[in-house]
């Protein structure tokens, strides 16, 4: 659900942006709003499931990931849109990281590898279907369709999850929440964020908000990790960067996202905007970019212990 809705809607913007009365650029907002939401609950999972059980939490992001999508279906203008993808993002935060801390809980050791491949291969096929998918909707039908279609698979999803795993909570334990060090990841990743986004259309530094947005966020990340550094229950644990591994590891994803992420905003505009493409036929050139890691998942699933 969450992956295929991070893909679903950059076919869609062209579309959405018109409907609503803006311009492509703000449309871009309704990708990057849901991106930033995520980016900032994934962080504070760990702390919510240790506080309410993981098998609860995962509960209440997908009930609420699939309200706040209908909600999003029945927008009427670019700011409630972006309000409920602010929403919908806070809530696919928890949906990865717990989905994975499940399924390894409830399968056995010698066969975890295997089903953390199968895992994959469902997150991989998003990239491919969801651009194909979004497509087809705006081409077909309304544009609000690309977030109502969470709602059933949101009740899918509990259905199976109260059925195979009740009875499984974890255990909790009454954690302190680290306020001060989720408000500066707040500042320090949205004022990033906005700051990116508006620079262009604002000058960039010849602009005071740009300058204050750029202080606030510097001033935010920095106070952060001397924060976290000091904190005895921080949100982020930055003495896993100690290990050579972990830190090459984050590094990689880092600079592939910077890239991947680039490109389906990017892409999908330039297809339809330049190269006269309607959302369908821009959404089957786009899907390729999904398939190689579909083709390579079984393998890991395969060697990864041999590895």
């Amino acid at each position: 659900m969450q992956m295929l809705d991070s893909t679903i809607s950059n076919v869609a913007i062209p579309t959405i942006s018109g409907f609503l009365g803006a311009s492509t650029d703000e449309g871009t907002w309704v990708i990057t709003s849901f991106g930033v939401a995520n980016a900032i609950a994934i962080p504070v999972t760990g702390r919510l499931a240790q506080r309410i059980g993981e098998l609860r939490l995962f509960l209440l992001s997908v009930t609420f990931f699939s309200l706040s999508s209908l909600m999003c279906s029945l927008s009427t203008n670019l700011d409630v849109l972006i309000f409920f993808r602010v929403v919908q993002g806070l809530m696919a935060g928890p949906l990865i990281p717990l989905s994975q801390s499940l399924l390894l809980r409830n399968y056995p050791p010698e066969k975890r590898t295997f089903a953390l491949a199968l895992w994959s291969m469902t997150v991989i096929i998003a990239p491919i279907c969801g651009p194909i998918l979004g497509g087809y909707i705006c081409d077909n039908f309304s544009w609000g369709w690309i977030f109502l279609i969470n709602v059933p698979m949101g009740i899918v999803v509990l259905t199976l999850c109260l059925t195979l795993l009740n009875g499984r909570e974890t255990e909790t334990s009454p954690v302190k929440m680290n306020l001060p060090g989720l408000t500066l990841l707040v500042l320090g990743v949205g004022g990033l964020q906005i700051m990116l986004d508006k620079g262009r259309d604002l000058d960039w530094f010849n602009s005071s908000t740009i300058i204050i947005l750029t202080v606030v966020s510097v001033i935010s990340l920095i106070s952060l990790v001397i924060w976290e550094s000091t904190s005895e229950n921080p949100i982020l644990d930055l003495s896993l960067f100690k290990s050579r591994n972990f830190t090459i590891g984050i590094v990689s994803i880092t600079c592939a996202y910077l890239f991947y992420s680039g490109a389906i905003v990017l892409m999908p505009q330039l297809l339809q905007e330049t190269m006269g493409y309607n959302a369908i036929w821009a959404g089957l050139a786009y899907a390729p970019i999904g398939i190689m890691p579909l083709l390579i998942s079984p393998l890991i699933g395969r060697y990864g212990n041999k590895i």
